[in-house]
């Protein structure tokens, strides 16, 4: 007889307890106060953007002029602004005004934020910090009064100074350029430090090993910052150019302070004219729909830059 031996059988092994179902009634109270802590951001979205953005559509379709009942007046007052000289003066100015000042903002802030992530004490970095992003907190209208005296032809501080090397006084705030200049300068000193922030946020992400690679490939100084800092930093770009210009395509204070516009219409912006149109001559179905225009180039502007980004911004 033979022997024949029979295969142990392995036992199965046991199935994995299946977990049991989460209570409806959890599920209800996290979606409820999920709800509860969203509720405050909601409601403040919708009742000072939504309903005024809404509010102004539908105001800009009357004439009213706050004393006298709203009239239908339809697309008037969008026909209306196309012949306006005025208007038309003013988008341009603050087209301008937004290209100039938000470079400007943008190569300042980047170049300072580079200065700063070098070589130096923490202590003088956080002072740096500090003093670039001081004028921030401080009101535009302020700053702007202040800077009327600075640069007034006759008895400021800054054609005093020049006078020192006998340089002869510029008008500065009395000229078309020159006012214009002096809004850009004053605008960009008040408004870099925030884009200063988000650069030295972004340097500080941005990974030492690809600068110690590109160093033992010979890439030094400009060219390291042109062909790795940028890319890496593109993010960082997007987001400040962005918020620079939606802000600089907002600008009120600094004009109307310093130039009131002035002299012409050579500085006059669009907030302006809204400005001067409701509360002064008590349009407010034409100010709306400058508004109205005003909304919709920042959303086209918007748009238009991150449609670019797909091509320019680069992503680790």
């Amino acid at each position: 007889m033979t022997n024949t031996q029979i295969p142990a059988v392995r036992p199965r092994p046991a199935p994995s307890p299946v977990p049991a179902p989460r209570p409806a009634t959890r599920d209800r109270g996290t979606r409820l106060l999920a709800a509860l802590f969203l509720a405050p951001t909601v409601v403040g979205i919708v009742v000072f953007t939504v309903v005024p953005i809404v509010g102004s559509v539908v105001l800009s379709l009357f004439h009213w002029n706050v004393i006298d009942s709203p009239r239908f007046a339809g697309a008037a007052n969008y026909r209306e602004l196309v012949g306006d000289s005025t208007v038309l003066v003013s988008f341009r100015n603050t087209l301008v005004f937004m290209v100039l000042a938000v470079a400007l903002q943008l190569l300042v802030a980047l170049v300072l934020a580079l200065a700063v992530n070098g070589r130096m004490p923490v202590w003088l970095r956080s002072v740096f910090r500090s003093a670039f992003f001081f004028p921030l907190v401080l009101s535009a209208a302020s700053i702007s009064v202040v800077m009327k005296y600075l640069f007034n032809q006759d008895f400021g501080v800054v054609n005093w100074l020049i006078g020192l090397v006998g340089i002869a006084p510029v008008p500065w705030l009395t000229s078309e350029n020159g006012a214009m200049a002096t809004v850009i300068l004053v605008y960009v000193w008040q408004q870099f430090g925030f884009s200063f922030l988000l650069f030295v946020g972004g340097l500080n992400n941005v990974p030492k090993e690809v600068h110690e690679a590109a160093a033992l490939d010979g890439a030094t100084g400009l060219r390291k910052h042109l062909h790795i800092t940028l890319p890496l930093l593109s993010p960082t770009l997007l987001v400040a150019s962005v918020v620079g210009i939606i802000n600089a395509l907002q600008v009120f204070e600094q004009p109307y302070v310093l130039t009131d516009g002035g002299p012409g219409d050579s500085t006059r912006t669009v907030v302006m004219v809204i400005y001067e149109t409701a509360f002064e001559q008590l349009r407010f179905g034409t100010a709306s729909a400058v508004g109205v225009l005003l909304f919709v180039l920042i959303m086209a502007v918007t748009a238009l830059q991150f449609r670019l980004s797909r091509r320019f911004v680069h992503y680790q």
